[in-house]
């Protein structure tokens, strides 16, 4: 079986290919994982790009799939295989321990690190690290990564070719140069960012800014210093235009941030081997990976999208991959004649668009879309604000109406997972040719999805990246100091400020009775329903779908997988919720 690389955000090859499933990366490291690892407080944060500035440490791992047992690893071996004539650098035993994991949260799940080393490359210039993984059953296999260091030029130079008068798709800096990342520092300096900006915020708002005595490679710090400049006493207004033309090139946050210095990218005449373009999560990491104030990749690594399923990829997943993975998504949105299928999380750069380029014009956070969706039975869902990017995949796959008539019998039979918008949008549920009742929540809640679902938590709640914010959770049980955590706060401007759970009483729906919470009685109506489906009267939690359902019985088992997919249990639309089950039930029992 040939091996494939997965790591597309680092130039490395594979070579001797066996059934052995590994790869070489470049770890990104982070304030969060220097706290939660205990890293020495002198580790240099890291992108994990394989472009960094002289005197960086390149973090190099070796992953190795986990379903090779650890003592089956015989041995992996490293040589600096090509470097610069002048360059000293050679290999050294990584300072990291063995406890700390490898970064993306999706390879934690799928490869074991059997092997770690840094190198520091010491002059500008191309150096190729190479690996050999020696197992006693599996195979071998060699494995290579290039590494260019550099110094860094900054924004008025990438623009020379980057900027006017570039033709798309390279003029990305007129695009950046609207952005918030492009004036951080500057609003910051003036005083306009916040009261409390300090000089230990530019860590991240300026280019190359890294005080450790090695990387002295012209980032904003190396200037700084040769130029004398410290951070001001006071923050106001003129503070930015009045500092040096060459540290106004390195402040905010702009192109080598992402893809490390340019040096020589620059000097090759753009050869684009030479400057890092990078889909991996520890770009934004590296300062968005800060708690407790800067919590975000904190959050989305406690996030379903960080472990997104590894299934739907790979040749032959074209149709899968728009969705399933980010790349995929990408290449959905910008109508890419061939998508690609390699694996990649569902992370920052999926959803955002980094330069602004192709993100529509005034979108806040430079969502990659915000345009009307259509969904499978023809409902176009407009004027869901922020919502409308994650309406392009949280929905069901079919047409209801003809899919419950005529589709085969299959362990697959359904709606395809998560229908959340077509249950926002009171739509595209199998009706029995009925009309049914829909609640307002796709109409009033400003943002739709990202209004409840994305809800902040404050920085000293012991709830902060468990729920909300980029985990995209409404609500979690994982926080030991304070049990179940439900963001209802979003909730209560039209049900009441005495709101506490999602789960209020409201009118006995299921009919026993009793009123109870309105997601209990949507579990109440799920269960009835359940009963009534083959097995008849056995109480079920999932359905088992083969050749001997009757017609009537898949366009039940439709609904059901409709409702309980959509993972609310009636919140996003109470009213259409129970009028697909109730009218199930009653088609049911009619047929019986």
């Amino acid at each position: 079986m040939a091996l494939v690389l997965l790591a597309a955000a680092v130039p490395a090859t594979v070579t001797a290919q066996t059934n052995l499933n590994v790869k070489i990366t470049l770890r990104s490291v982070t304030r969060d994982d220097i706290a939660a690892y205990k890293l020495a407080a002198t580790t240099q944060i890291s992108a994990g790009l394989s472009t960094i500035g002289v005197g960086q440490p390149a973090h190099l791992e070796v992953l190795v799939d986990k379903k090779v047992p650890a003592s089956d690893i015989v041995a992996v071996t490293w040589n600096v295989s090509r470097k610069p004539a002048t360059s000293k650098a050679v290999m050294a035993e990584s300072p990291f321990p063995a406890s700390l994991p490898t970064y993306e949260a999706a390879d934690r799940a799928d490869y074991q690190v059997a092997a770690r080393m840094l190198l520091r490359p010491d002059v500008p210039g191309v150096y190729i690290v190479d690996a050999t993984v020696e197992t006693a059953n599996s195979g071998t296999a060699d494995l290579n990564v290039m590494i260019t260091a550099g110094t860094y030029v900054g924004s008025n130079q990438c623009a020379t070719c980057h900027g006017i008068g570039a033709s798309r798709p390279w003029s990305m800096a007129n695009s950046w140069a609207k952005t918030g990342h492009a004036s951080m520092l500057k609003e910051g300096v003036n005083g306009v960012l916040s009261d409390h900006y300090g000089a230990s915020c530019i860590g991240c708002h300026t280019v190359g800014y890294d005080p450790d005595p090695l990387a002295v490679n012209g980032g904003f710090d190396d200037v700084a210093a040769e130029l004398k400049w410290t951070f001001p006493k006071v923050l106001k207004a003129g503070t930015f235009e009045g500092m040096p033309e060459r540290l106004k090139n390195l402040g905010n946050i702009q192109c080598e941030n992402c893809h490390g210095p340019g040096s020589r990218h620059v000097a090759s005449g753009g050869d684009p081997r030479l400057i890092s373009v990078s889909s991996g999560s520890g770009v934004c990491g590296q300062c968005h990976g800060a708690l407790t104030h800067h919590a975000k990749s904190g959050e989305w690594n406690n996030s379903v999208h960080a472990v997104s399923t590894r299934y739907p990829s790979g040749a032959g997943r074209e149709g899968c991959v728009g969705c399933h993975t980010g790349s995929g998504f990408r290449d959905r949105i910008k109508v890419a004649e061939t998508p690609s299928t390699a694996y990649s999380a569902i992370n920052c750069q999926t959803c955002h668009e980094p330069h602004g380029d192709t993100a529509p014009a005034g979108t806040a956070h430079l969502l990659r879309t915000v345009d009307s969706v259509t969904l499978k039975d023809g409902t176009t869902v407009t004027g869901a604000g922020k919502g409308m990017l994650c309406m392009n995949c949280h929905q069901s796959r079919q047409n209801a109406a003809e899919y419950a008539e005529t589709a085969a019998a299959s362990t697959h039979f359904g709606p395809h997972y998560g229908p959340q918008a077509d249950m926002l949008a009171g739509a595209n549920g199998y009706t029995y040719g009925k009309s049914m009742p829909s609640s307002a929540h796709g109409a009033v809640v400003e943002d739709t999805c990202v209004a409840c679902h994305m809800q902040a938590v404050a920085a000293n709640d012991a709830a902060l990246t468990h729920v909300g914010g980029h985990t995209f959770k409404p609500a979690s049980e994982e926080t030991s100091d304070t049990g179940r955590v439900e963001l209802v706060k979003a909730c209560q401007d039209c049900h009441g400020r005495g709101l506490s759970t999602f789960n209020f009483a409201l009118l006995d729906y299921d009919n026993d009775g009793e009123v109870e919470g309105v997601q209990t009685e949507v579990e109440h109506l799920l269960d009835k329903l359940a009963l009534l489906l083959p097995p008849a009267g056995k109480e079920k939690s999932s359905l088992s779908i083969d050749s001997s359902w009757t017609r009537p019985q898949l366009k039940a088992a439709y609904n059901w997988k409709f409702v309980k997919e959509d993972g609310s249990l009636g919140i996003h639309n109470m009213a259409y919720a129970m009028g697909l089950l109730k009218a199930s039930i009653a088609d049911l029992e009619a047929n019986k």
